[in-house]
């Protein structure tokens, strides 16, 4: 039983993605505001991106940047890549736990308001040659 257990586990490891990323979760903003600063960023080098957010008039900029120069942290960290070297690969944001909270109006009812929250994740890579 152990066995076939490390053999899974080995073959999950080899099978792994290798590319350097970062995630940031349960950012009180919605999927749909953040996309918006994502579509800005993919397939530009981490350099260029950062330039882009830092003078994008987007509200989700801001967390968006945070995420990609974490991500660039990690590839120059861990993977000891050259962050002058890295594109941004894949960029996507995955909704997270809803809030649900009330809202009174007139004669004892209710509205439902919904705080979405988001799941950046950014995925950077070394371009093709």
């Amino acid at each position: 039983m152990a066995k076939n257990t490390r053999e899974k586990a080995k073959k999950i490891q080899e099978n792994k993605d290798r590319r350097p990323y970062a995630t940031a979760r349960h950012i009180r903003m919605s999927p749909y505001k953040v996309r918006r600063a994502l579509a800005l960023i993919r397939g530009k080098s981490v350099n260029e991106a950062a330039a882009i957010l830092e003078f994008a008039d987007i509200v989700s900029a801001e967390p968006v940047r945070k995420v990609l120069l974490s991500a660039a942290a990690n590839a120059e960290h861990n993977f000891g890549m050259d962050r002058g070297d890295l594109i941004v690969s894949e960029a996507y944001a995955d909704q997270g736990p809803t809030l649900k909270r009330m809202n009174p109006v007139s004669k004892g009812r209710a509205h439902s308001i919904l705080k979405r929250t988001s799941h950046i994740t950014v995925i950077l890579d070394v371009p093709s040659k």
